[in-house]
Parts: structure tokens; C-alpha cells; sequence
């Protein structure tokens, strides 16, 4: 039971102003954008791992996967209907291992613990029944679905090369799948094909040739089943992690017009038991290296040009479901907002975090289904971050993270501050970039309207706390199980954007003249 502080403690405070200040100015550049988001760029997954899924001498997921979760919380209802609407892709590493319980398929297994089986487990299955239950949870909370589909169905491994699966993908599973959907009435916005099965793989791969071949069959089958093309889902793939030479061979293979959307997954803080974590999440150089994997996907995009663009389907930061001591607190906030903010730069447009609930790095508390702090970061770039993003520049210590947007509801930009820095706070002034001469100076923004500031700060001080608190007031949920009120500070225009150390900070500014934003 969580004790309800009505303000944060004044210790904080203190905490805060003593830290020593910087004066910073940032530039946004307003006049176009250098990329553009979906409108429902925050996306959570739900998760297939049974209780028994154990990593680093412990078992975190316990009834949170998508076969055992109880459906009927109104915490877990009224934590996805905040989105309005929440995207949610069903799927994870055991989804290659499911069949749906449908047309010749009769019996349907429970996962269990097997040692030569996909990731330590036996095949599983979908009975209709749960997916008529999930589909009137989706239906109820306002999901937008996306569904990881069995990739690895009727192939068999390779008996001279341990990992790959060899063989055609056989759709007669997925077919009846699908025509049970349709004649429900059910709406899946998209599917995905397979689970890291790309490159050297996770547990299981499939040759980038013989994905490429599959993915044609896949598409005609969606084609076929799905008549009108304003229901018709579109088909992303192939949910892995990014290496170069697989992901242009299976496109290449493909062709275009058959991919919707190009999709990869993101684990740049590594094993979930390494005892360096905190100082990763802290480093603005290791952070950075993440970098080059979002630009050599956002090559391929543009090599290829799938529809949908690039997507991050998966991205937990700690493998194996996550870190005990950091994932859940509001620390993990620098990595999970920074990622968000870096992703949309490189015209990343979905960003799906692993995991709404599960884990260690669940967005919601596994057993009480109570927000941990990333939930209201999440919640609060969904409602502020527009899909335009706009350039910054800055002059400052490398510990202040800063990406614009243009602001959700117009008029004006959002900005998120992440500021890594222990004992450094800052001071921000901001300029409008001159357009078209950089030789020019830029403008200095005077604001005439109050700016609209949310401040995230960890309750007691300690970035490792599991409460985070919003311009000093604890989130904490209701007696109804609400989300909390999540409403802005009005500042005085005419005075420096405070950033505290170890805080994050969104803003927005309704009066800053960006032309892309119009």
C-alpha cells in the first residue's frame, strides 16, 4: 500500500537550488521539420512469457503474460484509456512458438518449461476464447492492435547450422487466424511477421532470401482475405535487431509495395544484471552510440521506402526482462524519454516500449498494476509531443538532452529537458533560427503567453525511487484507481526554463513562431 504524499518533500527543493546553475541558450529551428512521427508514436507491447520466465535468479513476470493476465483491473483499463488511444503490439519471443487454436488446429497447450524448446519453453497456443477476451479488452480500452504473427509455422531447424530454420513458412495456421478475425469483426491495425529472426537472431533465425519470400505470402494473404483496402491491415517486419546486409537482402527479395512498415528492436543498455547500468543511463556518450543503428535503419527506409516508414517495435533498454533495481524507477526515465527523443530525430515513427506490464520493465507494477515513473513520462509525450519534429542546437555540457516538436494541440512547440547531470542545474534561454542565412544571428524568443511546464522529479531526491512526482506533487493513482490529474505549471514567459539536476522537464510554448508548425 503506497502512502499518498500530498507535495513532495521539501528536501527536494533545497536539493534542487543548491545545485549549481548553467546559463544555456537553445536554438530551435523552426522553419521545417527534419522529421515527422505517426500520431501515436508511444506504443507498449504485451508480452507472451508465462510465470515461469526466469532470468538472473528471478521470475518478475508472474499472470502478466497475454494468456494469464487478468483483463478485468480497472487500473490496468484506466491506465491504457489515458492514452486515448494507447497503441499496443501483442507479441515477444515465445509468439514464434504459438499457434492459434482455429480451424485444423485441436488441441492447445499451455507454454512449458522444456530445455530443447524455443527459448527454454514448449509450444503454446491462443484459444479463441482468450482472443475473444482480448479483443473485447482492446475494443473497451480504445487500442489501436498491432499482432505479432508465428513466423516460424510448419519450418523445421536446420540440423547442420544450430538457430536457423529452414523450410517455407506455411500460412494455413495464420489463414484460419485471420478469417476468425474477420468474422468477429475484430480490428488489427497491423501485423508483424516473426520475432527476432533477423541477422544472427534471438533463440531462432530465418535467412534473409527465405524471409523476403515469406513476407510475399504473408502480404498476398492479407491481400486476399482483407477485401477492401480501408480495413486492411498493413504488414510490418521483420521485428529484429538491425544488420545491414539482412535487412537489404530481404528487401530486396521483397520489393516494394509488400512491407508496409520496416520494423527493429532496441536493447542498448544490455543485460539486465549488469551492475554498470546506472552509469550507462547517466552517460551521454553511451547513449549517443545508439545512434547509428536509427541512422543505418533510416537509410535502408529511404533506400526501400516502405509506406509506414521505420519503426521501433521493441525496446525494453535491459535485455531479459530488464534491470531489477533500475528499470522501474525513475531513472530508467533518462534512457526511455532520451530514446524516444533521439528515435523521432532519426524519423523513427513508432516506438514501441517493452513492456505495458511484465517484467522488470513494465510501464505498470506487475502485481499491483500501479504506474512506475516511465508510465507518466510516456503518458505525457503522447499528449504534448506533436508529430513534427523540429532541429535544436545548443552550446552547453553534453548532460542536457533537449528535442522539440511541434506541439501537440496547436498552436506553439513542446520541448522535452533531460537533464543527466547530478549536481548541474540549468538555466534556459531560448532563439528562433533565422531561416535561410545561418550567417545571420538568431532571434531571441521573448514570450508574451505563461509557458505550460510539467517538471518530473524522483520523490525523495534518489533517482532510484519508484514515485515520481509532477511540479512537486506525487503521482500516485486515485482511490478509483485514476490516473491523476496531470496538469501544467504557468510560468512567466519573461523568465529563464529551469531545468533541476537529475529532473526532466516538458514544455511548451504556444506563442514561439515556428512556421513548420502551421
Amino acid at each position: 500500500m503506497y502512502f499518498k504524499f500530498t507535495f513532495c518533500p521539501i528536501i527536494l527543493l533545497l536539493w534542487a537550488s543548491l545545485s549549481f546553475a548553467q546559463n544555456v541558450n537553445v536554438v530551435i529551428h523552426g522553419a521545417a521539420s527534419i522529421a515527422k512521427t505517426d500520431d501515436n508514436f508511444v506504443c507498449v507491447t504485451l508480452d507472451w512469457w508465462p510465470a515461469e520466465k526466469c532470468d538472473y535468479n528471478q521470475c518478475p513476470w508472474g499472470k502478466a503474460g497475454i494468456l494469464n493476465l487478468d483483463l478485468r483491473y480497472g487500473a490496468l483499463i484506466n491506465a491504457i484509456k489515458a492514452f486515448n488511444p494507447l497503441r499496443i503490439k501483442v507479441g515477444g519471443s515465445l509468439q514464434d512458438n504459438v499457434v492459434y487454436k482455429v480451424g485444423e488446429v485441436s488441441s492447445c497447450p499451455n507454454f512449458m518449461k522444456r530445455e530443447d524448446g524455443l527459448f527454454g519453453f514448449s509450444q503454446g497456443c491462443l484459444s479463441m476464447e482468450r482472443w475473444d477476451q482480448l479483443n473485447r479488452f482492446f475494443n473497451h480500452t480504445g487500442v489501436k492492435l498491432t499482432f505479432g504473427l508465428n513466423a516460424l509455422f510448419g519450418r523445421n531447424e536446420s540440423q547442420t547450422e544450430k538457430g536457423l530454420w529452414i523450410g517455407d513458412w506455411q500460412p494455413q495456421n495464420t489463414r484460419d487466424f485471420m478469417q476468425y478475425t474477420i468474422s468477429k469483426g475484430y480490428k488489427v491495425d497491423l501485423y508483424e511477421f516473426g520475432n527476432q529472426l533477423s541477422g544472427s537472431g534471438m533463440g531462432a533465425k530465418v535467412d534473409a532470401k527465405q524471409y523476403g519470400k515469406d513476407v510475399i505470402v504473408l502480404k498476398n494473404l492479407v491481400k486476399e482475405l482483407y477485401a477492401h483496402p480501408e480495413t486492411q491491415p498493413k504488414v510490418l517486419g521483420p521485428g529484429g535487431f538491425y544488420e545491414d546486409k539482412w535487412f537489404n537482402t530481404f528487401l530486396e527479395v521483397s520489393g516494394q509495395g509488400i512491407v508496409d512498415g520496416l520494423t527493429h528492436h532496441i536493447y542498448n543498455l544490455g543485460p539486465g544484471d549488469d551492475p554498470n547500468m546506472m552509469n550507462k543511463i547517466l552517460d551521454p556518450s553511451y547513449l549517443n552510440q545508439v545512434s547509428q543503428t536509427y541512422k543505418g535503419v533510416s537509410d535502408v527506409v529511404n533506400k526501400f521506402r516502405p509506406q509506414l516508414g521505420a519503426w521501433v517495435s521493441e525496446s525494453g533498454g535491459a535485455l531479459n526482462g530488464g534491470s531489477k533495481d533500475v528499470s522501474r524507477t525513475f531513472a530508467d526515465g533518462f534512457w526511455y524519454l532520451d530514446q524516444m527523443g533521439m528515435a523521432s530525430t532519426y524519423d523513427q515513427k513508432v516506438f514501441c516500449r517493452q513492456a505495458l506490464i511484465g517484467g522488470n520493465y513494465g510501464l505498470l507494477n506487475a502485481t499491483t498494476f500501479v504506474p512506475n515513473p516511465d508510465y507518466y513520462g510516456a503518458l505525457l509525450w503522447h499528449r504534448l509531443m506533436g508529430s513534427t519534429v523540429l532541429a535544436v542546437t545548443k552550446e552547453s555540457d553534453p548532460n542536457l538532452r533537449v528535442y522539440a516538436h511541434c506541439a501537440k494541440k496547436k498552436p506553439g512547440v513542446s520541448l522535452i529537458f533531460i537533464n543527466l547531470s547530478k549536481d548541474r542545474s540549468f538555466n534556459i534561454t531560448l532563439s528562433n533560427a533565422k531561416p535561410g542565412d545561418a550567417g545571420k544571428p538568431n532571434y531571441e524568443f521573448v514570450g508574451k503567453q505563461n509557458r505550460e511546464e510539467y517538471h518530473l522529479r524522483a520523490l525523495t531526491g534518489d533517482i532510484k525511487d519508484d514515485i515520481v512526482c509532477l511540479n512537486d506533487v506525487p503521482m500516485v493513482q486515485t482511490d478509483s484507481e485514476d490516473i491523476p490529474a496531470m496538469d501544467p505549471k504557468l510560468v512567466d514567459a519573461s523568465t529563464p526554463i529551469s531545468i533541476a539536476a537529475q529532473s526532466i522537464a516538458y514544455v511548451t510554448i504556444r506563442d514561439f513562431e515556428a512556421p513548420a508548425c502551421v
